[in-house]
């Protein structure tokens, strides 16, 4: 038991390290004007409740889901809707996985739709993550679709046509008021920028969780030995 707590310890301090870089990056290059964005997940968490202690320099931001939404509202920070803002300078989100073209597999917390717009809305996407998420090829963690509800059963049918198997999130609604498919048996994504179009032109589906159309443009991975900067290889 003891062993699993140091374990948890240390992925939590990792996710610390890559959020502390974030809010230091944040704080030297958002402009006074600007909206920021935010992200959903556990590293996002810690992303929000460091930003809580420089709100006062914080024009607003904008929110990938009704969760995050309330946390930064917990902490007096105000949150505007994105159609209010014209667009954020910067989003900050964390990864499900990364390689190193800093393609991402995002959406284990179900908020992959309203997390892609605004990633497509901000002039920069800065992806938080420890040293796990990073990866040589995508499709070890399934990619999330969040398909219309009538549309379940044809989308998983479809997706078993390009090879993958789809599993229903059972008991998950988004807020946008969908259901979620896990696509399993895709690794290795040997082209995530091609599946992802695949996915998104199977009628019912909203979006997936492939973020290689937009792929993140800064990536601060935190390892046992610090926090590396990392930006896309090509």
């Amino acid at each position: 038991m003891s062993l699993k707590r140091s374990q948890v310890s240390k992925q939590d301090q990792l996710k610390q390290a890559a959020a502390q870089a974030a809010i230091d990056y944040v704080l030297k290059n958002l402009e006074d004007d600007s909206y920021l964005g935010i992200g959903t997940g556990s590293t996002a968490n810690c992303f929000i409740d460091l930003l809580a202690q420089h709100k006062g320099r914080l024009k607003g931001t904008v929110a990938s889901s009704e969760a995050s939404a309330q946390r930064l509202r917990d902490h007096g920070i105000s949150v505007f809707e994105l159609n209010n803002t014209g667009g954020v300078q910067i989003y900050v989100d964390g990864a499900d996985e990364a390689n190193p073209a800093l393609e991402l597999i995002k959406g284990g917390g179900g908020a992959l739709t309203r997390e892609k717009i605004i990633a497509a809305a901000a002039e920069e996407f800065v992806c938080i993550a420890d040293q796990s998420k990073l990866v040589d090829h995508l499709g070890d963690f399934a990619v999330p679709v969040e398909v219309i509800p009538m549309a379940r059963s044809y989308v998983a049918r479809e997706i078993f046509k390009l090879g993958g198997e789809a599993v229903y999130r059972q008991g998950v609604v988004t807020d946008n008021g969908n259901v979620i498919l896990d696509i399993q048996r895709l690794h290795p994504i040997a082209t995530p920028k091609a599946l992802e179009e695949k996915l998104n032109n199977i009628t019912g589906v909203v979006t997936n969780g492939l973020f290689a159309l937009r792929p993140a443009d800064l990536l601060f991975l935190s390892t046992i030995d610090g926090v590396q900067t990392l930006k896309p290889s090509h």
